[in-house]
């Protein structure tokens, strides 16, 4: 999705029109997320930018979008332009920590 919100209307008011937008993206996510994933993939990953313009966007995390719309309704912007373009992901194991305690039963001096 590519698409720069135009948050004036004639009968809308700005806040029902923030709701509109927020819900879209919420529905654009889940449609997204709900797609056959490809071979070798384990989720859906997104890729987002958001900003006054195109020119202007700014990467975030797709967990930030809700955040970055309600900082337009402060800002009273009339439209801002938001992406979101799905990539199918692996996700990579984690590496233990070094300080992480140890499970039951696995330190060497464990008391029988």
């Amino acid at each position: 999705m590519k698409k720069t919100f135009s948050l004036t209307h004639s009968t809308i008011k700005y806040p029902r029109l923030i709701e509109a937008v927020k819900h879209e993206v919420k529905k654009y996510l889940k449609r997204e997320r709900n797609k056959a994933l490809p071979a070798g993939a384990d989720y859906w990953a997104f890729d987002c930018r958001i900003g006054a313009t195109e020119a202007e966007a700014e990467a975030i995390h797709v967990a930030e979008i809700n955040k970055r719309i309600d900082g337009v309704e402060q800002q009273q912007l009339t439209a801002f332009y938001l992406e979101i373009l799905a990539r199918p992901a692996q996700r990579q194991p984690r590496e233990p920590l070094a300080d992480a305690p140890l499970q039951e039963g696995s330190a060497p001096d464990a008391e029988e």
